[in-house]
């Protein structure tokens, strides 16, 4: 059963196709700067040389359908015939309290979706393009709808809320939903597996630390808080988002400046987070170069950051009454070793340590804690396009033998 993944930005198309009767990716890839001038597709096809093709891609339509002609394609194509494809996962990020669960795609479903655009206003249209533009390019293969906020519909009514009036939450669905949730998903999973144990059998935390961060607490498999809340603006600070802040802070910056709610709103999503503080990116990357060149700004920003992620952990560790395993993941977790052993300085008291050697990795499933440490910590590369692909292929099966 072969299923094509499919992650849809507003100028950007990400993909991959599994072969899922061994999980094996046959090709992958990523169309750049859609409806923009210098569109560009870069096509994997398994192991063989990459291939870079630039063309005029105007919208999501056109650009599937390079997909398309890639996968098929007589030098680099790794399918004979789209007839191939058995059916399409995609992300969405936004499903609200309307799906606990990915879904098969219906025009219900699509009608739902578009309901939740005003909450995820950014990411939800070109996701929603996705899928109409799939379902005419082929419309007779199913899709699956697999939701960013779906993993964190576990989170009891205690944890979800905010302290507003209620009737926020009844009569405008303002509560926290959470973000990352394939990842949190996946990596949680495979941390059982590499500790020879279930995800139900225990207490992680998993830490998915990028441009975009969440934490969340994981018990016994299911997700009972995260850092993320109404919006990706909460939790941690962020690349270039603020994270937690007093709530009157927007509201005073207006007054004070005669800034706009949306200058206010632009200042905190884009101008804030590590690279406010530091005034240099908000690539950490770059950040941890200029700390190491003494840079006090920057070195500030790493600070104020692995503070944050800790002070997280401690909350978790309380939430479940314990913990068993800490969990990085995405590009910063996977790749920064300072950064881990910054973040874990100050955790001793749980009963772990990071070995330093163990830690000398990048991009590599490995438990990175000293031999012995009654709390294990963990690199895990999260996966979240697998994650897509295994629930499309256990929702699609049953329509496609």
């Amino acid at each position: 059963m072969k299923i094509l993944v499919i992650n849809c930005g507003s100028s950007s198309l990400k993909y991959q196709l599994f072969d899922m009767d061994d999980e094996t990716v046959l090709a992958k890839g990523l169309i750049e700067r859609i409806g923009m001038s210098g569109s560009i597709l870069t096509h994997c096809p398994g192991e063989r040389d990459k291939v870079v093709i630039t063309a005029d891609i105007p919208n999501h339509a056109v650009a599937l359908q390079m997909v398309t002609d890639a996968l098929v394609n007589e030098e680099h194509g790794v399918i004979k015939s789209m007839d191939e494809i058995s059916a399409i996962g995609h992300r969405v990020v936004h499903g609200g309290e309307k799906f606990a669960s990915s879904v098969l795609v219906t025009s219900e479903v699509m009608r739902a979706l578009e309901e939740c655009v005003e909450m995820a206003p950014l990411h939800n249209p070109p996701n929603i393009v996705g899928i109409n533009a799939c379902k005419e390019l082929m419309p007779k293969v199913p899709q699956v709808g697999v939701f960013d906020t779906a993993f964190h519909q576990t989170m009891p009514k205690a944890a979800f809320l905010y302290g507003l009036p209620y009737e926020a939450y009844t009569d405008y669905g303002i509560r926290r939903y959470g973000f990352h949730g394939t990842s949190h998903k996946y990596v949680s999973q495979r941390c059982g597996e590499l500790m020879g144990k279930h995800a139900s059998d225990l207490r992680i935390i998993t830490c998915h630390l990028g441009n975009g961060a969440s934490i969340a607490a994981v018990k016994y498999g299911r997700s009972i808080q995260t850092s993320m809340g109404f919006t990706p603006l909460e939790g941690l600070i962020m690349g270039t988002r603020c994270g937690d802040i007093d709530p009157a802070i927007p509201v005073y910056m207006m007054k004070k400046t005669g800034m706009s709610l949306e200058e206010v709103d632009n200042i905190m999503n884009k101008k804030s987070g590590v690279l406010g503080i530091s005034g240099v990116s908000s690539d950490f990357r770059d950040i941890e170069k200029a700390a190491k060149e003494g840079n006090e700004r920057a070195q500030l920003a790493l600070d104020m950051f692995s503070g944050e992620v800790r002070k997280y952990i401690g909350a978790y560790v309380a939430v479940m009454g314990g913990v068993d395993a800490i969990v990085f993941t995405a590009g910063l977790g996977e790749n920064s070793i300072e950064m881990r052993d910054m973040i874990c300085n100050g955790l001793e008291y749980l009963g772990t340590r990071i070995d330093e050697e163990r830690n000398n990795i990048r991009g590599v499933a490995q438990e990175i804690s000293v031999e012995g440490s009654k709390v294990k910590i963990f690199v895990i590369p999260t996966n979240e396009e697998l994650v897509i692909a295994r629930d499309t292929r256990d929702i699609c099966a049953p329509l496609v033998d």
